[in-house]
Protein backbone atom coordinates (compact mmCIF):
# COMPACT_ATOMS: atom_id res chain seq x y z
CA UNK A 1 0.00 0.00 0.00
CA UNK A 2 1.86 3.47 -1.10
CA UNK A 3 0.06 6.06 0.94
CA UNK A 4 0.85 9.92 0.50
CA UNK A 5 0.11 13.10 1.98
CA UNK A 6 0.78 15.98 -0.16
CA UNK A 7 0.40 19.53 1.44
CA UNK A 8 2.29 22.63 0.79
CA UNK A 9 4.77 24.45 3.05
CA UNK A 10 3.29 26.53 5.90
CA UNK A 11 -0.16 24.65 5.72
CA UNK A 12 -1.24 24.59 9.06
CA UNK A 13 -2.90 21.77 9.10
CA UNK A 14 -1.38 18.93 7.51
CA UNK A 15 0.34 18.01 10.83
CA UNK A 16 -2.75 17.02 12.38
CA UNK A 17 -3.49 15.30 9.28
CA UNK A 18 -0.33 13.20 9.58
CA UNK A 19 -1.19 12.61 13.24
CA UNK A 20 -4.76 11.29 12.46
CA UNK A 21 -3.59 9.08 9.69
CA UNK A 22 -0.45 7.64 11.70
CA UNK A 23 -2.69 6.78 14.39
CA UNK A 24 -5.44 5.32 12.61
CA UNK A 25 -2.46 3.05 10.59
CA UNK A 26 -1.51 1.93 14.40
CA UNK A 27 -5.17 1.20 15.30
CA UNK A 28 -5.73 -0.79 12.31
CA UNK A 29 -2.50 -2.64 12.28
CA UNK A 30 -1.65 -1.55 8.93
CA UNK A 31 2.21 -1.13 8.31
CA UNK A 32 2.82 1.43 5.79
CA UNK A 33 5.47 3.98 5.11
CA UNK A 34 3.43 7.81 4.49
CA UNK A 35 5.68 9.29 2.22
CA UNK A 36 5.74 13.67 2.58
CA UNK A 37 5.27 15.49 -0.19
CA UNK A 38 5.56 19.48 -1.05
CA UNK A 39 3.15 20.96 -3.56
CA UNK A 40 5.24 23.90 -4.93
CA UNK A 41 3.54 25.49 -7.30
CA UNK A 42 -0.06 25.39 -9.07
CA UNK A 43 1.35 23.53 -12.12
CA UNK A 44 2.54 20.19 -9.37
CA UNK A 45 -0.89 20.33 -8.06
CA UNK A 46 -2.49 20.16 -11.23
CA UNK A 47 -0.43 17.11 -12.07
CA UNK A 48 -0.11 15.65 -8.76
CA UNK A 49 -4.00 16.00 -8.68
CA UNK A 50 -3.85 17.84 -5.25
CA UNK A 51 -7.32 18.95 -3.86
CA UNK A 52 -5.59 21.10 -1.11
CA UNK A 53 -3.35 20.72 1.99
CA UNK A 54 -3.54 18.24 3.22
CA UNK A 55 -4.10 15.56 0.57
CA UNK A 56 -4.04 11.75 1.65
CA UNK A 57 -4.10 9.57 -1.58
CA UNK A 58 -3.97 5.51 -0.98
CA UNK A 59 -2.33 3.79 -4.51
CA UNK A 60 -2.46 7.14 -5.92
CA UNK A 61 -6.29 7.44 -5.66
CA UNK A 62 -7.68 10.65 -3.07
CA UNK A 63 -8.89 9.36 0.45
CA UNK A 64 -12.38 10.34 -1.26
CA UNK A 65 -12.32 8.43 -3.95
CA UNK A 66 -11.61 8.99 -7.28
CA UNK A 67 -14.80 11.45 -7.70
CA UNK A 68 -12.67 13.78 -5.39
CA UNK A 69 -10.80 15.36 -8.08
CA UNK A 70 -14.44 16.78 -10.09
CA UNK A 71 -14.40 19.48 -6.77
CA UNK A 72 -11.51 21.02 -8.10
CA UNK A 73 -7.48 20.94 -7.88
CA UNK A 74 -6.14 23.73 -5.82
CA UNK A 75 -2.87 25.30 -4.87
CA UNK A 76 -4.49 26.49 -0.81
CA UNK A 77 -6.18 24.72 2.06
CA UNK A 78 -8.36 21.59 1.62
CA UNK A 79 -11.41 21.79 4.05
CA UNK A 80 -13.33 18.52 5.41
CA UNK A 81 -16.79 18.09 6.33
CA UNK A 82 -17.51 14.68 8.68
CA UNK A 83 -20.72 14.83 11.03
CA UNK A 84 -21.11 18.33 10.21
CA UNK A 85 -18.50 19.55 11.72
CA UNK A 86 -15.64 21.39 8.89
CA UNK A 87 -11.49 20.86 9.56
CA UNK A 88 -8.75 21.86 8.09
CA UNK A 89 -7.88 18.15 8.01
CA UNK A 90 -9.73 13.99 7.69
CA UNK A 91 -11.37 12.54 11.01
CA UNK A 92 -9.89 9.46 11.87
CA UNK A 93 -12.88 8.15 10.88
CA UNK A 94 -12.68 9.64 7.32
CA UNK A 95 -8.95 7.98 6.68
CA UNK A 96 -9.92 4.70 8.42
CA UNK A 97 -12.84 4.36 5.38
CA UNK A 98 -10.20 4.89 2.90
CA UNK A 99 -7.65 2.63 3.99
CA UNK A 100 -10.51 -0.18 4.57
CA UNK A 101 -12.33 0.40 0.85
CA UNK A 102 -15.50 1.63 2.50
CA UNK A 103 -16.91 4.60 0.70
CA UNK A 104 -17.67 8.06 2.10
CA UNK A 105 -19.39 11.23 0.70
CA UNK A 106 -17.14 13.32 -0.89
CA UNK A 107 -17.21 16.17 1.10
CA UNK A 108 -14.23 18.30 1.14
CA UNK A 109 -13.37 21.59 -0.73
CA UNK A 110 -10.12 23.50 -2.00
CA UNK A 111 -10.30 27.27 -0.53
CA UNK A 112 -8.59 29.92 -1.22
CA UNK A 113 -8.23 31.44 2.57
CA UNK A 114 -5.75 33.79 2.92
CA UNK A 115 -4.51 32.39 6.09
CA UNK A 116 -3.54 29.47 5.13
CA UNK A 117 -2.70 30.41 0.77
CA UNK A 118 1.21 30.03 0.04
CA UNK A 119 2.81 32.99 -0.75
CA UNK A 120 3.81 34.01 -4.07
CA UNK A 121 7.29 33.68 -3.10
CA UNK A 122 7.29 30.32 -1.43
Amino acid sequence: MKIELLYFEGCPSYQRALQNLKEVLAEEGIDATVELIEIRSPEEAEARRFLGSPTIQIDGVDLEGPEAVGSGVGFGCRVYVHDGQTAGWPSKEQIRAALTGRQLTVTSTASEHACCRPSAGD
